[in-house]
């Protein structure tokens, strides 16, 4: 389901600010607690985004806690 290259594929994030894939045709299906980010588009697209944006793989409350601690 995550791997078929002619699908189009949505960005989605959590709250923990990781991000994942998911089938654009299952959007009303998507998991509690995530959210779309921007419209429908090809898989590689999607997966070159996340590549773009996610450079701190670090669960956000991971972050903050580390942040919090060295102050």
């Amino acid at each position: 389901m995550f791997d078929d290259e002619t699908a189009d594929y949505l960005v989605v994030i959590n709250d923990e600010e990781q991000y994942s894939i998911w089938p654009a045709r299952r959007e009303e299906n998507l998991p509690a607690g995530w959210t779309t980010v921007g419209a429908a588009r090809p898989r590689e697209e999607c997966l070159t985004y996340i590549e773009q944006v996610w450079t701190d793989m670090r669960p956000k409350s991971l972050r903050l806690a580390m942040e919090a601690q060295a102050r």
